[in-house]
């Protein structure tokens, strides 16, 4: 009995002293490491996982108030400053720093209230260098290096979110869909998304490779579509899912597609009604002649903030897919799906798009389960609760109501037919006056502006309202004219090739348009875009923001053999003019670029 409690004693005196000495090192947990590096908390690096360029320094328990943080310039740079909400200090823990230079030792000043207690103070934080998917062969390095080709001080503090794709990936297009056949899941490319500021540094980067897993048939395909929300938060979509996250990387929602729809890509964006608009295709479309396949780029899914279905627009049925004038147009080596240089300046005839010879993919064709529309963006238009299109194989701006019919429809009269015919608006000029785009209705005068002339857009890309200039029945349209197909066929040279951004009035009660402004057709072949793209209003600067994403890929033949490289160029141009305010030129990058746009950054910092 003795030897019992001996033994028990001496077993509590063995747990006892552990106990005690894992307390003296700091915890029952283990050794205490948590250390402070001013007043308050520690830095975390990147605390989300997905956006390197960020940190935040914990709260240690304080409650921080009236939160400034301002990441300071490095040589010949620029501040980058905002406001933090009490709330948003709350949701992360502490302080959020946002914008560090890459590779370098950022100093962050901060200024903010503990306790109630005024406090400043300066940090130093080390952000590594860019770490991203590489190709191994084909790739130079992972982001290109911005160039300011026209400065403009107003314009430092901007920060710009570039999203890029890249098709030099082993791993790339590996599936496609069967049973029902067809869909676009085989376009996918490694995705390269980061923000430069107005100097034309990196100051932010998702890490895409947290997103995409080539083996993983749900986390497959190009991130596209980045919008920024009401809140400042990032929205896009990527294949098979869609995606909300706030800029410090903090997930909000990833949920896949409704069962529904499949093949997300090139647009996604919020409305006024806090719902969200997706260009979609259908999983399982009963043809006609009934087949049944999976469609492409033609469906139009509006969801709710919980991913419910609100509605839907199966475009297959509200437009013809069979109208084949454009697609006979098309220089088959740029149709987005493949920039092939054998196809380069070479156009298809009807026994490629018709349905007994053409397969059942993302190819250009005709009738659903073929790239017969390519529909690159939706917009949403309040005032009439509709929604506008840019389709871009069929050359048209289109826009549709709530019940599904077709309001008007801004392209060339040619191969419209029936009731469609009748929504085509008519051009006119500054003085009301009817213009004369020739017999087929493809050929109008070249744009003068001192002579009112005009030209539809071809190919285009990103068909916006422009709700600040847009009155009554007087609806301003803003978009990328890509300009392949322009006229309905191809020009003599590749060098003839030009695009332009450009500015409608539609008058919806009238079924007229006006062109109102252009930019770029003096530009010339060297900021021509073959695909990809965008012109939006800026009513921050009362400017034209422009990226023409794939500018220097005109000449594929070239570019496939390495002896071109593509230069984007981003503008911001006075409204109404051609005074280019501002402009940054992309290089030594085999990326291809898809779109950009303005971040508001104290939106995502100061909103509740």
């Amino acid at each position: 009995m003795k030897k019992l409690v001996s033994s028990a004693v001496v077993a509590g005196l063995l747990v006892g002293g552990f106990a005690m000495s894992a307390l003296a090192a700091g915890g029952g947990s283990g050794p205490n490491t948590y250390r402070g590096v001013r007043q308050i908390g520690a830095v975390v690096m990147n605390p989300y996982k997905v956006a390197p360029l960020t940190a935040l320094i914990r709260s240690a328990g304080y409650t921080l108030t009236d939160v400034k943080v301002t990441v300071k310039a490095k040589k010949d740079g620029v501040d980058i400053s905002y406001n933090v909400s009490n709330q948003k200090v709350l949701q992360h823990g502490g302080i959020p720093v946002w914008g560090l230079y890459p590779d370098y030792v950022n100093e962050v000043a901060v200024s903010y209230k503990k306790n109630g207690e005024a406090v400043s103070e300066t940090y130093k934080i080390y952000a590594p260098a860019i770490g991203l998917y590489g190709s191994g062969t084909g790739q130079k390095q992972i982001l290109p290096d911005a160039t300011i080709t026209k400065d403009n001080p107003k314009y430092h503090k901007n920060i710009y979110l570039m999203n890029h794709l890249s098709s030099i990936l082993p791993n790339a297009a590996q599936v496609t869909w069967n049973n029902p056949v067809g869909g676009a899941l085989e376009w996918d490319y490694e995705s390269y998304v980061w923000m430069v500021d107005g100097k034309g540094d990196i100051r932010w980067y998702l890490k895409t490779d947290e997103f995409r897993d080539p083996n993983h048939i749900m986390k497959k395909g190009n991130m596209m579509g980045f919008d920024q929300t009401a809140d400042g938060d990032l929205i896009w979509g990527q294949s098979q899912v869609m995606n909300r996250y706030d800029l410090m990387g903090r997930k909000i929602f990833q949920r896949e597609l409704p069962k529904s729809y499949i093949d997300f890509s090139h647009h996604m964006e919020e409305t006024s009604k806090g719902t969200f608009l997706l260009r979609v295709a259908s999983s399982d479309y009963k043809r006609k002649d009934g087949k049944n396949v999976r469609t492409v780029r033609d469906v139009i899914v509006e969801l709710d903030t919980n991913g419910n279905v609100v509605d839907e627009w199966k475009i297959m049925d509200i437009l013809d897919p069979y109208r084949d004038v454009n697609l006979l147009a098309l220089d088959q080596g740029a149709v987005c799906l493949n920039v092939d240089a054998t196809k380069a300046g070479q156009t298809a005839n009807k026994e490629d798009l018709e349905d007994d010879h053409a397969p059942w993919c993302d190819v250009a064709g005709v009738g659903a389960g073929r790239n017969w529309a390519h529909i690159n963006s939706v917009n949403y238009d309040a005032n009439d609760d509709s929604i506008i299109l840019s389709v871009r194989n069929q050359s048209a701006v289109v826009k549709i109501t709530r019940d599904k019919k077709v309001k008007w429809i801004l392209a060339s009269k040619e191969g419209w037919t029936g009731d469609l015919a009748t929504k085509v608006l008519k051009p006119i000029d500054a003085n009301g006056k009817a213009i004369d785009c020739g017999e087929s209705g493809s050929k109008c005068p070249g744009y003068e502006s001192d002579k009112g002339g005009f030209d539809y857009t071809w190919t285009q890309h990103t068909a916006y309202k422009v709700n600040e200039k847009s009155k009554g029945s007087k609806v301003h349209v803003s978009v990328f004219d890509n300009s392949d197909s322009r006229g309905m066929e191809q020009p003599a040279l590749i060098n003839m090739k030009y695009s332009r951004a450009v500015e409608y009035v539609v008058d919806e009660k009238n079924m007229t348009v006006q062109q109102v402004w252009e930019y770029g057709k003096n530009r010339g072949f060297e900021w021509y875009s073959p695909i990809t793209s965008v012109t939006e209003y800026n009513p921050k600067f009362d400017t034209m923001f422009v990226y023409s994403a794939t500018a220097g890929l005109g000449d594929v033949k070239a570019f496939r053999a390495s002896k071109a490289a593509l230069t984007p160029f981003l503008e911001e141009i006075k409204y109404g003019t051609q005074e280019v305010e501002f402009e940054m030129k992309f290089i030594n990058s085999n990326t291809i670029g898809y779109r950009a746009l303005p971040i508001d950054i104290n939106k995502a910092f100061n909103s509740k």
